[in-house]
């Protein structure tokens, strides 16, 4: 018997036309460059059935309504031209995220929207059989955690389009290497900033073992007598940060969170344009601080509540 391997795994996605109805991805102009993927291909509920036959046992149960859950983590880097939407973008659209081409500095921003929603279609090979998911939505997390690479791991719900014996092969070439988060390529988590046509200004640069930011969609999916969907109804983003502060500024930070006050927190990673990223979040709450212990020296951790300022702001990621 042919023995599968996990590594024979190809996931290619493309954003439809019209939700539901697929998109065609292909390996050479879809493939995602992906590592931790993961499937469940018949996420369904069940139907009990619970008979009763004047003996003990189990019934059988129907399959009722099911979706496809599929996800897989992704590098956090630019496309190589500044400019030029990263390879990646079409998941972040597929996740309830504008993209936007910007001039003077040449770049891509991606925020988020509340209306005018894109689904994707993912196909999923797996060494041999192909898992279609149409009308596919999701949430990302960000993670730039130091000594790392950056990733962006996306999970995403789909209507089940069905299993058949395929296979195909990748094309890469516009997937491009991230920098690894140390010293001379990031600047460090920046509080109080502000961000204006590609560029952080102001605000205080801490020490920090990184930043992780989630989306937070309310991904759905709703199966009528007559229509199945896969739908984002609502966004709740949150991150996480662990900070090295003096003891006046861990003084004052305790001052902040009690007070219930917002601020904002910049990241940048890279130095070459073509490979830069920013994150920018205009309005973080810092919540819950506690203790970290970092190799026997004291950072101060707290989870970040992310809050829209004027709609449709809360996270940004920009490729320059």
């Amino acid at each position: 018997m042919a023995t599968r391997y996990i590594r024979n795994t190809v996931i290619t996605l493309a954003i439809e036309a019209t939700a539901g109805i697929d998109a065609l991805p292909t390996g050479l102009a879809n493939a995602m460059l992906v590592s931790e993927m993961t499937i469940d291909p018949l996420d369904a509920k069940d139907i009990p059935r619970n008979l009763v036959r004047g003996f003990f046992g189990g019934s059988e149960q129907l399959v009722g309504v099911a979706s496809v859950k599929i996800g897989f983590t992704v590098e956090l880097a630019g496309s190589g031209t500044a400019g030029t939407a990263p390879a990646y973008g079409p998941a972040l659209i597929a996740c309830a995220m504008a993209e936007g081409s910007l001039t003077t500095p040449p770049r891509v921003e991606y925020s988020p929207v509340s209306t005018g929603l894109k689904t994707a279609t993912i196909y999923y090979y797996d060494d041999g059989v192909l898992h279609k998911a149409f009308g596919s939505m999701g949430n990302v997390a960000i993670s730039a955690k130091a000594g790392e690479r950056a990733t962006l791991k996306f999970d995403f719900v789909g209507l089940v389009g069905g299993e058949t014996v395929a296979m195909t092969s990748g094309t890469y070439t516009a997937w491009k290497k991230p920098v690894a988060l140390t010293k001379a390529n990031v600047i460090d988590v920046t509080i109080g900033a502000t961000y204006l046509a590609g560029a952080l200004s102001g605000g205080t640069v801490y020490p920090s073992s990184g930043l992780e930011l989630q989306l937070g969609n309310a991904v759905n999916f709703d199966a009528l007598l007559s229509e199945e969907t896969v739908d984002i109804t609502d966004r709740d983003a949150s991150g996480s940060v662990e900070l090295k502060l003096t003891a006046a500024q861990e003084v004052a930070f305790m001052a902040i969170v009690r007070a219930n006050t917002t601020q904002s927190i910049g990241f940048t990673i890279g130095t070459i344009a073509g490979n830069k990223i920013m994150l920018f979040v205009p309005a973080a709450q810092l919540r819950k601080p506690k203790k970290v212990d970092r190799n026997g020296k004291r950072l101060i951790g707290f989870e970040l509540g992310i809050v829209p300022v004027n709609g449709n702001d809360e996270v940004l990621l920009i490729c320059l």
